[in-house]
């Protein structure tokens, strides 16, 4: 499913400068992407599977390659990442280089050209990394390659409902694009099955993030790697009027004192199988009441 020429398109120079910078200041503002990778590796509990080699593809700074390496100690994980910096994150967390540090490799390379045997993973996640890839059946695509037969690909994404507010905010300046935009959880359903990935299910929740102030925001989004890396930004930095007149605008949004940042959360699986295999059994996911 790749991006018409009409879409925004990821700058991606940018977008790998944007998470090197992010490195060191992601975990200490990354509170909603480290709730969703909880999230997401809880749902292995309705699968039932014990993979022993696992791709973390966009692993960040390790949240869920630690998860998974706790929670499958025999299997061979590789943490892949575009960022060299965020790997060294991960590769620096004491406690888990003492303990795990023989189980994990760690690959500085793009999930749309994973340096990977084909039918070589047994499971394949990716955290809220699907919306930073331009060409999703190109990583699809990957992923499917790299999977044997009976493999799980399981990933979250942001929707396009994520940063609404901000969104919202920035259209009553100006007409340039200064917020990401993300993929229709229905488009990305239909890019898995464009790349014969096997019973794909989606699902998706709405999460919020409050704030004190816009200037909160957008330091966090900053730490985290999340400001805007589309083709057509501002090409300086936005004046101070622009910028203040869209802090004004946000300012509608204020609810008992705070400001609300929403993210739409996708959530997916699918499965790689082929005709002659038995069809793994599968346990529906059920959403906490």
């Amino acid at each position: 499913m790749s991006n018409s020429t009409k879409d925004p398109v990821i700058d991606r120079h940018a977008m790998r400068q944007a998470f090197e910078k992010a490195a060191d200041s992601y975990d200490a503002a990354a509170v909603l992407q480290q709730e969703v990778a909880k999230r997401l590796v809880e749902r292995m509990d309705y699968m039932t599977m014990q993979p022993g080699r696992i791709l973390d593809a966009g692993c960040g700074t390790g949240f869920i390659t630690r998860s998974l390496a706790q929670r499958y100690p025999s299997a061979k994980i590789y943490a892949l990442d575009l960022a060299f910096n965020m790997l060294q994150q991960a590769k620096s967390k004491r406690s888990f280089k003492q303990r795990w540090s023989r189980q994990v490799n760690y690959i500085n390379a793009e999930v749309e050209n994973l340096p990977f045997a084909d039918a070589s993973m047994d499971l394949v996640i990716s955290g809220l990394t699907l919306q930073w890839c331009q060409d999703l059946d190109k990583v699809f695509s990957e992923f499917r390659r790299v999977l044997a037969p009976g493999g799980l690909l399981l990933f979250s994404s942001f929707g396009p409902d994520s940063l609404n507010e901000l969104r919202q905010s920035w259209a009553m300046v100006d007409d340039l694009p200064h917020v990401n935009t993300f993929v229709d959880m229905h488009d990305v359903g239909d890019a898995l099955v464009q790349t014969r990935f096997a019973d794909p299910v989606m699902d998706m929740e709405m999460l919020t993030v409050t704030y004190e102030d816009v200037k909160t925001i957008m330091r966090d989004l900053k730490q985290i790697g999340a400001h805007n890396v589309l083709q057509g930004r501002a090409a300086s930095i936005t004046g101070k009027n622009k910028l203040q007149k869209m802090m004004n605008a946000y300012e509608h949004f204020r609810q008992d004192g705070l400001l609300p940042v929403s993210y739409e959360i996708v959530y997916g699986h699918a499965w790689v199988i082929e005709q002659d295999n038995e069809v793994p059994v599968i346990v529906p996911f059920r959403k906490d009441k």
